[in-house]
């Protein structure tokens, strides 16, 4: 019985230790290092636990988008999707700046999908501006279906 116990204690330690490894919403973090923060946790989806890099993408969506994707359930069906899989465990991406003002930001995003398959997105964040916890953090408010380029090859 005692080593179910520290069997028990140790598992909801890793629990807890896992899922204080994804990142936050903050006022400090920028609107490319917030897009930056989600493709490498899609990049490595699975690395802290499963799904975890879609929950970090999840932390960082516009609560906008949260009432348009539902709960969290449903936005990994929706990544893990025909429209978006190609963001799970991709080989790279690149970020480019297309316009950024006080209160939204707009990058070009490309991925190279584990099948060697380039695809571009349009990704725009905006800063949050009611009260709360999230004040002035920049947010995730829309990507766009993927374009795709071809192949790498």
């Amino acid at each position: 019985m005692r080593n179910i116990f520290k069997i028990l204690i140790l598992l909801l330690a890793t629990i807890s230790f896992s899922n204080a490894e994804l990142l936050n919403p903050n006022s400090s973090i920028a609107p490319k290092e917030v897009v930056k923060i989600q493709l490498s946790g899609l990049q490595q989806n699975d690395l802290e636990y499963k799904d975890s890099g879609i929950e970090q993408t999840w932390n960082f969506a516009h609560p906008n988008n949260k009432k348009v994707t539902g709960p969290l359930n449903n936005f990994k069906r929706m990544i893990k999707g025909a429209s978006y899989q190609m963001m799970i465990d991709h080989l790279s991406h690149t970020i480019t700046e297309v316009g950024i003002s006080n209160k939204s930001a707009q990058f070009e995003v490309i991925i190279l999908d584990k099948n060697k398959i380039y695809h571009k997105f349009n990704w725009q964040v905006e800063k949050f501006t009611s009260e709360g916890s999230l004040k002035d953090c920049w947010l995730t408010t829309m990507v766009s279906s993927p374009i795709p380029l071809g192949s790498s090859i």
